[in-house]
């Protein structure tokens, strides 16, 4: 079992353990130690979103790193889908994000790339972990690494996104609000949707280290979709902190998750001959009403453990080149090695003007299936495993009697307990959570008091 890695990288309250420069030191040096293969130079690039807090874990990896005879190229504030980038496009041995994506600013992460330029699988994971309690040998005084500044990593990442966009067709006359949550994406974002023709309206484009996601984003989307409808604008696009999440809005303001932006592209592609797998890969949590839909259109859904990180390792297993996450994690590994929100937004761009219609109708992919979600907070211990919240889950299934779904998990990322209920028996599913999270929350008090 891991210690300090959770669903994806390292993440917690910053200075607060696991986020202390003290871990990120003795992490800088254990992944240093772990991808220090050959006798060529080696070398690790390093991004972050905006919160205050990347400084400070920053310099510490950076540390870290020179020590275990690591050079280190800096890239600044940068999306995550950039690192995925210019790790594998440096020939960089490692790549690192500073990052808590969608948290608010007192939280903060960091999420290791391999050469290859993608996530980490556990068992890699796992050694690094290994290697940061048993302490690595420093590198002697000679093998010190060194640190430069690497300049062009906003330019190279908006290169690359554009790439994605078909070369026979243009944004223009279309008129876009983005909101970038004041994070990862401020500049990149905007200025690749301009340079292919659109006219921007920005939002969260002012990050000061303290209001990443505040308000803003795709974690609430309301005043990005309001700004659509009073500017009469076509599309609204709302990224996360670090810019690897996407939730769109159409031009009536209606908001659209991940699940419609993962079916609309999959169709796309598949009516393109680009699809490839046979389908699309989610998490357990999409709706399953996304998985009829694609059934009926003669393509398969695989399902996996929340994450994108699982999301992609099973992408690579079975030949798919689509797949995300209802939150809005969408990864199409013909062009990046991780969800990226900008080249989403690009796929439906261009879904729109080829079609010639409007997003409402290009995003209304499927009618979802009635879903309930709560999150149940506790401190010490998951409740999880205690007995009473064991028989309330066999006795919420049983309920549903084969005519839903329910999810129960830990947050990866935070001290949460998520439910989520499905079926088409909405006010059956509405009572179905609310009961069990309130068994939750009193299982957690009665173990408290023993």
């Amino acid at each position: 079992m891991k210690s300090y890695f959770g669903t994806d990288g390292i993440r917690g309250r910053a200075n607060t353990f696991p986020m202390t420069p003290e871990v990120a030191l003795r992490l800088g040096k254990a992944a240093g130690a772990y991808f220090k293969r050959g006798d060529h130079r080696h070398t690790v690039v390093v991004g972050k979103d905006t919160r205050l807090s990347g400084y400070m874990i920053e310099h510490a990896l950076i540390s870290g790193f020179t020590s275990a005879g690591m050079d280190v190229r800096t890239l600044g504030p940068c999306p995550t889908p950039a690192i995925g980038l210019l790790t594998r496009s440096l020939r960089a041995d490692l790549g690192v994000m500073i990052t808590a994506s969608h948290n608010p600013y007192p939280d903060n992460g960091i999420k290791l790339f391999g050469p290859d330029g993608f996530k980490l699988p556990d068992e890699a994971e796992l050694e690094i972990e290994a290697l940061m309690e048993n302490g690595p040998l420093a590198a002697s005084p000679e093998e010190i690494g060194q640190v430069t500044v690497f300049q062009d990593a906003k330019g190279r990442y908006v290169e690359a996104a554009k790439a994605s966009f078909p070369k026979d067709l243009s944004l223009n006359g279309l008129k876009i609000v983005v909101d970038c949550a004041n994070g990862a994406g401020y500049r990149t974002a905007p200025l690749a949707l301009w340079e292919l023709g659109a006219e921007i309206d920005k939002m969260g484009v002012t990050p000061n280290g303290t209001n990443i996601n505040a308000g803003c984003g795709s974690t609430e989307p309301e005043a990005m979709a309001r700004r659509v409808v009073e500017t009469g604008a076509d599309l609204g696009v709302a990224l996360d902190g670090d810019a690897d999440r996407l939730i769109l809005c159409d031009e009536n303001g209606r908001i659209i998750d991940g699940d419609q932006i993962l079916g609309r592209i999959a169709l796309d592609h598949a009516a393109n001959g680009t699809l490839t797998g046979g389908g699309a890969v989610a998490t357990i949590m999409s709706n399953f009403a996304l998985e009829r839909r694609l059934t009926e259109a003669g393509l398969k859904l695989e399902r996996t453990a929340v994450g994108d990180r699982y999301v992609v390792e099973r992408m690579r297993q079975g030949g798919y080149n689509v797949g995300g996450e209802q939150s809005g994690h969408l990864v199409m590994t013909d062009h990046a090695t991780t969800g990226d929100g900008l080249i989403a937004a690009l796929q439906i761009l261009a879904c729109c003007v080829r079609a010639g219609k409007p997003a409402s109708q290009v995003c209304s992919v499927f009618e979802p299936a009635p879903q309930v979600k709560l999150n149940v907070p506790y401190t010490d211990i998951s409740p999880l495993g205690l007995p009473a919240v064991q028989e309330a889950c066999r006795a919420a299934e049983a309920r549903m009697n084969g005519a839903g779904r329910l999810v129960v998990r830990a947050s990866g990322t935070e001290p949460l307990i998520r439910i989520m209920t499905e079926g088409d028996d909405e006010a059956l599913i509405t009572q179905i959570a609310g009961e069990l999270a309130e068994t939750m929350q009193n299982a957690t008090v009665t173990h408290a008091a023993e």
